[in-house]
């Protein structure tokens, strides 16, 4: 019997299955400011002690996506460590703070799998929850990837498509914050003085500023994560595959995005939902990662005062500065250039 793990293949998937993924990760203020150096973040809320305490919350929280990321990693020996793709994601929800000290782990149930026409490989759906050691769970959300099959000659099973949300509704945003005092919302320290009603549903917004993705900061990056994925890692393997070389984590796009989104959102300063997004195309070392904004929605939250929610598209371009908003071309296809589709909420003070 093999004592190493060479991640389960698409056959090895079924309905209803429960995966307890290994291991449990505390989190620190070193990884809030690793994170922080990877990504140039600078939401206040999550930068400074002292604005996040003047607002109700015990410390500053660590970032949203600091914590998608790592319950993500610990799903990845299990799910998608055979992967050729991470397709797209629905039905996010940010449940609670976290907080450095906090520990997390990963439980995942497949709820659909359907293999693809050229019977080499099928997408498979699973829903991973995030929890603390005390069992708080902290973040819940659905992704789809396609897994290689381990024998292409073994039968195809029913296919089984999960219905998902095309988003979240409002009423089930905005539990990982509390009641904020809004009086102590400082737009000086913040970063920007455009809140909640400064914004129109329809408007874009290009985030101006690029940045290049070097090799050992997404290698680094996704290390943080423990995330194993050998298409982030293996230049001998991934030199024999379909782009000849290893493939940046989607998440990472996802971070660079959201971090450049500041300049023009700076007040949107948490991630409260994730209604669905697609990594539309690879990113490799060397490219230059810009983003645009498009305010799809917004929406007041029951007995909140304090704070509204938006809900964004979050584009991000490679080697492309958005000022044109770039998405698709007439014909509904996503343009050459564009290799970010991500659909979300955020949540910002009145």
């Amino acid at each position: 019997m093999s004592k190493t793990n060479r991640g389960n293949f698409f056959e090895d998937f079924e309905i209803g299955q429960v995966i307890r993924h290994a291991t449990p990760r505390t989190v620190t203020s070193g990884d809030q400011a690793l994170y922080t150096a990877l990504y140039g973040s600078r939401f206040a809320v999550q930068s400074s002690d002292a604005f996040a305490r003047a607002l109700g919350y015990a410390h500053a929280p660590v970032d949203d996506l600091l914590t998608f990321h790592i319950v993500f990693g610990k799903t990845v020996p299990d799910i998608s460590l055979n992967a050729v793709a991470n397709l797209g994601y629905a039905g996010g929800r940010f449940l609670a703070p976290v907080y450095p000290g906090d520990t997390l782990s990963t439980v995942s149930e497949v709820i659909g799998k359907k293999e693809n026409s050229n019977g080499r490989t099928g997408v498979v759906y699973v829903r991973s929850t995030g929890y603390t050691a005390n069992g708080t769970e902290v973040l819940d959300y659905v992704r789809w990837v396609m897994v290689n099959k381990r024998d292409p000659g073994s039968p195809a099973p029913d296919p089984v498509v999960p219905d998902l949300p095309a988003a979240i509704d409002p009423d089930a945003l905005g539990t990982a914050v509390p009641l904020l005092d809004s009086a102590k919302w400082d737009n000086d320290l913040s970063g920007s003085a455009f809140r909640y009603g400064d914004y129109a549903i329809g408007e874009k917004i290009d985030h101006v500023d690029g940045m290049t993705v070097e090799e050992a900061e997404h290698q680094m990056a996704t290390r943080l994560y423990q995330n194993t994925a050998k298409v982030h890692f293996n230049q001998h393997t991934e030199s024999k595959g379909r782009f000849g070389k290893r493939l940046i984590y989607g998440g990472h796009v996802i971070s660079l995005a959201r971090a450049l989104s500041f300049n023009g959102l700076g007040n949107a300063f948490h991630i409260t939902g994730i209604n669905g997004g697609r990594h539309v195309a690879p990113l490799f070392s060397g490219d230059t990662v810009y983003a645009w904004s498009e305010v799809l929605d917004k929406s007041e939250i029951e007995g909140r005062m304090d704070v509204g929610a938006l809900r964004l598209r979050l584009a991000a371009t490679r080697n492309r500065s958005c000022q044109d908003f770039p998405l698709k071309d007439g014909d509904g296809k996503y343009l050459e250039d564009v290799i970010l589709d991500f659909d979300y909420w955020v949540l910002m003070p009145k």
